[in-house]
């Protein structure tokens, strides 16, 4: 899949070789590209595929690396009503790569066209009451202002934190994407394998699992990024990575295994920064099959997971032991259970399910650290009560896309919201569920995914969401985790997701952000 190739061949044939000692003014940036799929912001989810539409795309606010901070963005400044409505004010001169003006009508446009087409970006905004048939109302432009009227009772802040997630609230050039339309698609084939945004950078080139390429957008309106380009290389192996980091031929390494980050920590040439992120590593079944409608099938395996070893030996440098569905350290967040291995019991309740010799099982994996690892350890505990899983691996599309489509079995994987550091974030993605039928269509929905459903548990997060008395908001969201462990959800939370990145010594201002929105126009090397 390409873009656009450059006029002269001066670089691109560079990242396809080993090469020691990087450009000065290019950022080499070694990570598994399995996981993106597409380069349309309405459809992206995950690590890497946010990190890269973070640098093709601005939003009207940026959320900051404090996790508390909210800076302007393609807005310049914004205003909240008494009824929870937000006017933005859109700041002059900002352009899109194609040289067009970034006006309000693409802001409006591009969250109405993310609703409409109902892709993953699509679920943040159906959470918070906005839908196809009532955007058109709540959300509107007026000369260089951009006003969002509330669709429900909601905390306006964590609204505003909507509006600086890429996924959500990217804005694309507008008039240049629906010049490719196709068949009512809004662009949507196009954006696929191009960019059409007013971010730092620029889209160069993209050839799937093989390297993207950004080019520094010189018309930016903000901040100059230092790097005239930045280009991503597919390396899914963590040992090679290591190797060409070592070598000099990387400058940044994402996803790197735990022996290859312990190996490099006392290497002076490179530094590791590990930051407590966004989401959770979880198992998570389909409650549509029926062997997992059964409460005490699901509640066996919640008796087979080994969530202390799973810690200890796979998951450092990647995540920290949490086993509720919200993060450590948001108001009315309860210490974890103390889920234990049991295998008897675990036995026991899969006889009364009426399974006494266990069944077989998909259990579907990305095909590289620590998913894989995780799942093998998964199946070896399965295997002592009689569950067989079969562990199928793949790339992204082949694994979370079943997910997706609410066509699986089992899967060890990677989500559950938390950008904003309040707990309906965690809540709208993992237990919140607006409609569990088929043709709702919510697969940002981790929830949806799953097949998971109760209607109190969406009841006690609407409310819990707009109680201004902190002490009885603290308990209301006390219960609806104690409700959600009672329940025995479709999906165990085992990790919190933590990002560990390593980069050479000479990097300077990588900043590596809660939400994987790392912004590399910061990022310069000392030399």
């Amino acid at each position: 899949m390409r873009h656009v190739a450059l006029a002269t061949a001066l670089t691109l044939s560079a990242p396809m070789v080993a090469f020691a000692d990087t450009p000065a003014d290019q950022l080499i940036v070694g990570l598994s590209m399995n996981n993106i799929l597409t380069l349309d912001p309405a459809a992206i989810s995950g690590r890497e595929a946010t990190g890269v539409i973070t640098n093709l795309y601005d939003t009207l606010v940026e959320l900051g690396a404090d996790k508390k901070t909210v800076n302007p963005g393609l807005a310049s400044s914004w205003t909240i009503a008494d009824d929870g409505s937000i006017t933005f004010t859109l700041r002059d001169g900002a352009k899109f790569s194609s040289g067009n003006p970034v006006t309000a009508q693409d802001v409006v446009g591009s969250i109405k066209r993310n609703i409409n087409l109902g892709l993953v970006g699509a679920g943040v905004w159906s959470s918070f009451g906005y839908r196809g048939n009532n955007i058109d109302s709540l959300l509107t432009a007026d000369g260089n202002k951009i006003t969002l009227k509330p669709a429900q009772a909601t905390d306006p802040q964590l609204t505003l934190d909507i509006f600086g997630k890429p996924d959500a609230s990217a804005v694309v050039d507008m008039k240049t994407v629906m010049s490719h339309e196709t068949n009512g698609d809004r662009g949507a084939a196009w954006l696929k394998v191009n960019a059409a945004g007013s971010g730092a950078f620029s889209l160069t080139r993209w050839s799937s699992n093989e390297m993207l390429i950004l080019t520094r957008f010189d018309d930016y309106w903000g901040e100059k990024p230092k790097m005239k380009r930045v280009i991503f290389r597919h390396l899914p192996e963590s040992q090679t990575k290591r190797l060409m980091l070592e070598k000099g031929d990387v400058d940044v390494a994402i996803g790197l295994s735990v022996p290859d980050i312990a190996a490099l920590s006392n290497n002076k040439d490179v530094e590791v920064q590990r930051t407590p992120s966004s989401g959770f590593y979880f198992l998570a079944v389909s409650m549509k099959d029926e062997r997992f409608k059964n409460q005490d099938v699901r509640m066996a395996i919640r008796y087979l997971i080994d969530y202390d070893g799973i810690n200890e030996t796979i998951m450092p440098n990647y995540g920290a032991k949490r086993l509720r569905p919200v993060a450590e350290g948001v108001i009315g967040a309860l210490p974890d259970p103390d889920y234990k291995v049991d295998v008897a019991k675990a036995k026991e309740l899969l006889a009364r399910a009426g399974y006494p010799n266990g069944f077989a099982v998909k259990l579907l994996t990305l095909n590289e650290p620590p998913f894989a690892d995780a799942a093998t350890a998964i199946q070896a505990t399965l295997a002592q009560a009689g569950i067989k899983a079969e562990i199928v691996q793949g790339a992204g599309d082949q694994i979370y896309g079943p997910m997706r489509e609410r066509k699986f079995e089992m899967i060890v994987g990677r989500g559950g919201g938390g950008q904003e550091p309040h707990p309906h974030s965690n809540l709208r993605a993992l237990v919140i569920n607006p409609n569990n039928a088929d043709d709702a269509k919510l697969s940002g929905i981790i929830g949806w995914r799953t097949s998971f459903f109760d209607q109190q548990l969406n009841d006690m997060s609407a409310k819990a969401l707009v109680e201004r008395d902190q002490g009885k908001q603290k308990a209301m969201y006390e219960d609806i985790q104690k409700r959600y462990e009672d329940l025995v959800p479709a999906l165990q939370p085992i990790s919190a997701v933590v990002d560990s990145v390593v980069y050479r010594a000479d990097v300077k201002g990588y900043e590596n952000h809660y939400g994987w929105t790392v912004r590399l126009r910061t990022v310069s090397k000392q030399r």
